[in-house]
């Protein structure tokens, strides 16, 4: 959307909360957990073709799984916001070549996974069952991936998982809210309603919600990816989760992106698997 519809849509629902500000917030948070894309083009298909394919579920909802058959460590892929499983293909032929057996599955409302939205908290759900099956040794989560990975090992504990690498992932739920809130242009109403609506829904303030701070009960070995000139994720984010997650090494990039989809990183990553 260009910023000119997104202040739009920002004015509209600041109007609105003049008369109903908790009809409002919940109009704004349904916007803020609705992914635009995501779902497979025809060229993305052909990426997971190649993948046997599984459906697990989730409280009625599918979970849509693939998997590339090898003899050595299962590792288990994670994608980010309004992506799929095919966003991994710039590396998939180098983890085949080290024989893994390599899962990935597509988030809430990605991919052809169900659903119509998705959040950092459902998808670590979406995780933990798909790990519960496969027990992977290693996980890769990249951006809101890699924050539900955490939220996943944190309340789960699943005790196969080795090794976690975190691709400029976000590293605290206040943040990413904060930035949407800004960019959106919400009045104080909608602000302090989308706050309260996370309470009343998870029980929980926004800021109990940091992967950061989570990391600090895992036991699984870390490697941080993050560059610093990442323009959706702030590289403050990583240097907090090296600063937190004390059983980790923090890789800084410069360049690459958020995507971070650069083949020199690959053999590191590699390195990090085998070591």
């Amino acid at each position: 959307m260009s910023s000119f519809v997104i202040k739009s849509i920002g004015n509209a629902l600041n109007a609105t909360s003049i008369i109903s500000s908790k009809y409002a917030s919940k109009k704004a948070l349904n916007l803020f957990a609705s992914p635009r894309k995501g779902r497979y083009t025809e060229a993305q298909t052909k990426i997971i073709d190649s993948a046997l394919f599984e459906e697990l579920s989730y409280k009625g909802q599918s979970i849509a799984v693939y998997r590339w058959k090898g003899n050595g460590k299962t590792v288990l892929l994670a994608h980010g916001w309004e992506s799929n499983a095919s966003r991994w293909s710039y590396i998939l032929n180098d983890l085949k070549a080290q024989n893994y057996n390599i899962i990935a599955l597509d988030a809430p409302a990605h991919g052809r996974s169900d659903g119509k939205q998705c959040n950092a908290i459902l998808y670590s759900e979406f995780i933990n069952i798909v790990a519960k099956k496969h027990q992977p040794e290693v996980i890769i989560g990249h951006s809101v991936g890699g924050m539900s990975t955490v939220f996943f090992i944190h309340n789960y504990q699943l005790s196969s998982v080795k090794k976690l690498v975190l691709l400029g992932a976000p590293a605290h739920f206040t943040g990413v809210f904060s930035r949407y809130k800004t960019m959106m242009g919400y009045n104080k109403r909608i602000s302090n309603g989308l706050d309260n609506i996370v309470i009343e829904r998870f029980g929980k303030p926004v800021d109990y919600f940091s992967a950061a701070n989570f990391t600090k009960t895992i036991e699984a070995e870390g490697l941080i990816i993050h560059d610093k000139k990442d323009k959706i994720i702030p590289f403050e984010d990583g240097q907090l989760f090296a600063n937190r997650y004390k059983n980790s090494k923090f890789i800084e990039t410069q360049g690459f992106g958020h995507g971070l989809k650069d083949e020199s990183l690959t053999p590191k990553i590699i390195e990090f698997i085998n070591g």
